[in-house]
């Protein structure tokens, strides 16, 4: 079996959906097991509906609510018009879907109250349209096919909004329901991100979380390969959104690939790799809009050859320095300090330390910031550095190449770097420099090592 996910600029609209069942006509004899986002842009709508109903403006929200009932529905008409049974059933479905959430936002709006729960089961709603939609269109170009309820299969601890798979009984869950869905089917169809406590309440995985959900099926029915189908051509060597002259990598290491998501690489959702590495699953970066692409294909790190693979970056970073001089040799004071961190579910990128100083970075839109600083000011002083960005050169065992260090640095000379840390894993070496200069250090230190090497390469491949 192969675990295909296909995010929501491929399913944006007729087209790409189209483009994405031909793409999925193409794997029957793999069996595949389809995982699907929201069309493109439904889940903000859905934070935007929630955002209205909790300030109880009601008109705000039936007009969102409208607009994501009509651009259903149309999609409907366009994908399904052929068949009236079909299209009936489809539009059908798409009302009692948009009927339910109506009533609970509409509680929410009279409430003026939106718990993490009630969240949870409004914005997993566009994974749930989106499914159906597809299911019958895949149905109705011949190709038999099952939708499966990813609440059923995607089991997860009590954090609505972020919620902790529980792998143990994924691996119980998961094999049973797809070999049933499969019976007389060529295709399962499922939905991303959504998932459920051991109770049954709703969960969402996060942000991006259809990639983890398509990894953690991949994982418990030990697919052949999990498939990521997005808009570019696999995984780039930079951001090519910032980053003048990125390149497609061939193949990743599952922990370099897991040090991009983590430090800035949008491609792949950070937690994607860690239920593919349990069963060595070969992971496939690929685009729906050039199906014939070779993308990327992450693997083993025993295949994978040393070296830089790419520059990242996160753009909003906050640095926060906290001095004590009780920490001169007293134990248990580290263990305090990331104590609140972790009570406060703030999460810690770098860390340096001296005899009396500790300094971390923190992505700045992290929500409880200031109750960490609070806690934190009980017993140390507590300064913060406010609109850095931190540039991480990932690939592996570049840590131990002295050289490489020297070019990492160089480009970087003429302005002032705040901090340093290389990973205990010589994958990543990390910095932290002012926002203001982070475009022009990004694009110099990716022209030093991947642009002047090829042309290196050239000059010396055709013997100038």
């Amino acid at each position: 079996m192969v675990v295909m996910k296909f995010g929501g600029t491929s399913v944006a609209n007729e087209e790409a959906i189209s483009r994405t069942i031909s793409i999925v006509e193409g794997k029957l004899s793999e069996k595949p097991i389809v995982v699907v986002s929201a069309l493109s842009k439904v889940t903000d709508l859905l934070y935007k509906i929630c955002d209205a109903a909790s300030k109880k403006n009601r008109i705000e929200m039936l007009e969102l609510s409208a607009q994501l009932r009509a651009r259903h529905l149309e999609l409907c008409e366009k994908l399904l018009g052929e068949d009236s049974d079909v299209l009936s059933a489809a539009k059908s479905k798409v009302d009692s879907i948009c009927n339910e959430l109506d009533t609970i936002v509409g509680a929410v709006c009279t409430l003026g109250e939106l718990s993490e729960r009630s969240k949870a089961l409004i914005i997993s709603a566009g994974e749930y349209l989106s499914s159906n939609i597809i299911c019958s269109a895949m149905n109705l170009r011949g190709i038999k096919t099952k939708l499966m309820n990813a609440r059923n299969m995607i089991v997860t601890g009590n954090d609505y909004m972020k919620a902790e798979p529980v792998l143990a009984e994924i691996e119980a869950r998961v094999p049973a329901i797809v070999n049933e869905a499969f019976d007389g089917m060529d295709a399962v169809i499922t939905q991303g991100f959504v998932s459920a406590t051991l109770g049954g309440e709703p969960t969402v995985l996060g942000r991006g979380g259809s990639d983890y959900t398509a990894s953690l099926i991949g994982m418990a029915i030990d697919a052949e390969r999990i498939e990521i189908w997005t808009d570019v051509d696999g995984v780039k060597t930079a951001d090519p959104r910032s980053v003048r002259s990125t390149l497609t990598l061939d193949r990743l290491s599952f922990e370099e690939a897991a040090e991009m998501a983590h430090f800035g690489a949008k491609v792949l959702h950070p937690l994607t790799i860690e239920p593919a590495v349990k069963k060595n699953i070969p992971i496939k970066v690929l685009n729906s809009t050039n199906p014939e692409g070779k993308g990327t294909t992450i693997l083993h790190s025993d295949m994978i050859e040393d070296g830089v693979k790419s520059v990242s970056f996160k753009e909003n970073i906050l640095i926060i320095n906290i001095f004590s001089t009780k920490m001169i040799d007293v134990s248990g004071f580290v263990a305090k300090v990331f104590g609140i961190f972790s009570e406060k579910n703030v999460s810690v990128d770098l860390i340096s330390t001296s005899e009396a100083n500790i300094s971390v970075t923190v992505d700045a839109s992290q929500e409880n910031i200031d109750d960490v600083v609070k806690a934190l000011s009980a017993f140390a002083k507590v300064e913060l550095d406010y609109n850095k960005a931190q540039v991480s050169v990932i690939g592996k065992n570049i840590g131990g190449n002295n050289c490489m260090l020297k070019e990492i640095f160089s480009p970087v000379s003429e302005h002032t770097v705040y901090m340093v840390s290389q990973g205990a894993s010589y994958i990543n070496v990390s910095l932290v420099v002012d926002k203001s200069a982070l475009q022009e250090v990004v694009q110099s230190i990716h022209d030093l090592l991947f642009f002047q090497a090829q042309m290196y390469d050239y000059i010396r491949y055709n013997g100038y």
